[in-house]
């Protein structure tokens, strides 16, 4: 198995993305644990599903953006696994779609808040624990939104853009330790955010849609999962500091263009 001994936490793990991330690395061999804010039913689902591959799993109740529960997660994987050498970053939330003129400072915040602190707590939780391997890998999922910027995304853009730049600042401060750091900006893919993003954007429901997309079909959160496979495998050993659009070529789709 291509992850075989490999210890990952994947951020938002009980759904939608997240869900078929912790999957597929369980699958390649990972010991897995997942994070979730408030779907405790879905955490435990997975849990028992990585558990029945005969991996390590668990998860925990944490909320992204306090600094202090995501060091207690970190600690607690550290104590389960014996290790950390992967970090999947995927813990993300939508904006409300409004223009950036009609859209509070709060909600601002609120999207920044869990995008891009949420991934710099666990950075910063993760890195002492990374440090410690020959190889570890961080992966964070963003989005084709901030190279797109379509109307309505505001916050949401802000957001993955900041998060892509601080992942980038990290695939160089942490090449000599052996960490590569690649981001993932998929297009839109179906899951429960995904179906919300079309009803907003265009109106209508995925279904109805879907042709229009490359390919005839939306993005899976199996075709990100098994990009972070391959990412974090020996095949994608020689990749770092990189956005990888998985978008079928046409990330605009099913966004509003003004």
């Amino acid at each position: 198995m291509e992850l075989a001994g490999r210890a990952a936490i994947v951020t938002g793990g009980g759904r939608g993305i997240g869900r078929g991330i912790a999957l597929a690395l369980a699958e390649a061999g990972a010991d897995v644990a997942i994070n979730y804010r408030r779907d405790e039913a879905a955490a435990k689902e997975v849990v028992e599903q990585i558990e029945g591959m005969g991996r390590r799993a668990f998860s925990a109740q944490c909320d992204v953006t306090d600094a202090d529960a995501v060091d207690a997660m970190v600690a607690g994987v550290d104590a389960a696994f014996g290790k950390l050498d992967l970090l999947v970053s995927n813990a993300g939330i939508a904006s409300r779609g409004q223009l950036l003129a009609d859209t509070e400072v709060s909600e601002m915040r609120r999207v920044i808040d869990t995008h891009v602190f949420g991934a710099f707590h666990f950075f910063q939780a993760a890195l002492p624990r990374l440090r410690k391997n020959d190889r570890s890998d961080v992966i964070v999922i963003s989005s084709v939104s901030p190279h797109r910027t379509p109307p309505g995304h505001g916050p949401y853009a802000v957001a993955k853009a900041g998060l892509e730049a601080m992942a980038k600042v990290l695939a160089k401060e942490e090449r000599r330790h052996g960490m590569r750091v690649n981001i993932i900006a998929a297009g839109v893919v179906e899951t429960d955010l995904g179906r919300r993003l079309v009803k907003f954007n265009l109106g209508d429901e995925l279904e109805n849609v879907v042709s229009q997309f490359p390919f005839g079909r939306a993005c899976q959160p199996e075709d990100v999962a098994n990009l972070c496979v391959f990412l974090a495998s020996d095949k994608g050993s020689y990749i770092t500091g990189h956005t990888i659009f998985l978008d079928g070529g046409d990330g605009i789709g099913a966004m509003k263009q003004g």
